[in-house]
């Protein structure tokens, strides 16, 4: 049986991936509340957390923003870098794994002593639907 966190995890991440794109955490909060109308951002936010250290939820920095991740690549490949591009313009977010960028990185940290505990990379710009582009992929 679910715990009461298990389920707000479960909430938390259905509404990032039926949303498609970033939100931030008093978003997800005014979505939760239409079923749950005293909930707090403490709940929110350890769910988010709980989601961030399992890989299911990537952390924007840059816009201080979530979204559910796209690559199942991550769950057995736990030291890869990811990069985000986020479209400055339709807030489009593409995820990526870039094991040439990961090796890259390592190869700095490696010569100053860091240990690095994860490795994202964001990008800010214009999405190829947006610059008129066709898909780069």
């Amino acid at each position: 049986m679910p715990t009461r966190g298990e389920e707000m995890q479960e909430a938390v991440l259905l509404i990032l991936r039926s949303n498609g794109g970033a939100m931030s955490a008093y978003d997800l909060l005014g979505e939760l509340r239409k079923e749950c109308p005293k909930m707090g951002p403490p709940t929110v936010y350890r769910a988010l957390a709980s989601l961030v250290d399992r890989k299911l939820v990537h952390r924007l920095e840059t816009l201080n923003a979530f979204v559910a991740c796209r690559h199942e690549r991550h769950h057995d490949q736990p030291y890869e870098t990811t990069v985000l591009s986020v479209c400055d313009d339709c807030g489009a977010v593409d995820e990526r794994v870039a094991p040439g960028v990961t090796a890259a990185l390592s190869s700095v940290t490696d010569s100053s002593g860091f240990a690095a505990s994860r490795q994202v990379v964001e990008l800010r710009g214009v999405c190829a639907e947006c610059n008129g582009a066709a898909d780069p992929s």
